[in-house]
């Protein structure tokens, strides 16, 4: 699971909550619960933590919207359309709709994995409540396996011994300025 604003309830439970914009109290019977108030990162994070777990066949989008962002129309127009070959979630009205961490194919398994329950602008907890006692126990679990997403890794920082010193700092030190490390000068 990736890292965000949302809380781990009931792992066998069939529906997660994304709250959108609004910070309600979290109801332990649903699998997942928590904001999401970009159209891009916010996204890619319920896509991932939503295939991660194959018992979520369902997600309640509700509380208030994330202005300009748009968040909830992107997450139900990414189920409904996909995204095309730039990675634009298609028909979103989201300010940067664009999804550059996960894979095509991690979309296509949301899409066929959740069904999406469209409750933008209610913010009543113990109606919401009342949806998630309702779909939690709802359907099967997906038939596959949970799926996981690797995002790229920031290139990492590596030491290694320099095979010139580019920068003199003194008679003693010099520095390889590519690789970012200081040593005696002797060294070379």
């Amino acid at each position: 699971m990736v890292k965000g604003d949302y809380r781990v309830g009931n792992p066998e439970s069939r529906i997660a909550v994304v709250t959108l914009a609004s910070h309600l109290e979290a109801y332990p019977e649903a699998a997942l619960w928590g904001s999401s108030k970009t159209e891009n990162l916010g996204v890619e994070k319920i896509i991932v933590n939503t295939i991660s777990n194959s018992n979520i066949r369902y997600i309640l989008v509700c509380g208030t919207e994330s202005r300009g962002h748009l968040a909830g129309q992107s997450l139900l127009a990414i189920h409904a359309g996909g995204i095309d070959e730039q990675g634009r979630i298609i028909r979103s009205e989201g300010a940067i709709p664009f999804i550059e961490n996960v894979p095509g194919e991690a979309v296509e398994r949301f899409q066929q994995q959740v069904i999406m329950l469209d409750r933008i602008g209610l913010d009543n907890t113990e109606e919401i409540r009342k949806i998630v006692d309702e779909y939690r126990n709802k359907s099967e679990a997906y038939p596959e396996e949970p799926l996981v997403v690797c995002s790229p890794k920031k290139k990492q920082c590596s030491l290694a011994v320099p095979v010139n010193g580019d920068v003199i700092i003194s008679e003693e030190f010099v520095m390889d300025a590519e690789a970012g490390i200081i040593c005696p000068a002797e060294s070379l």
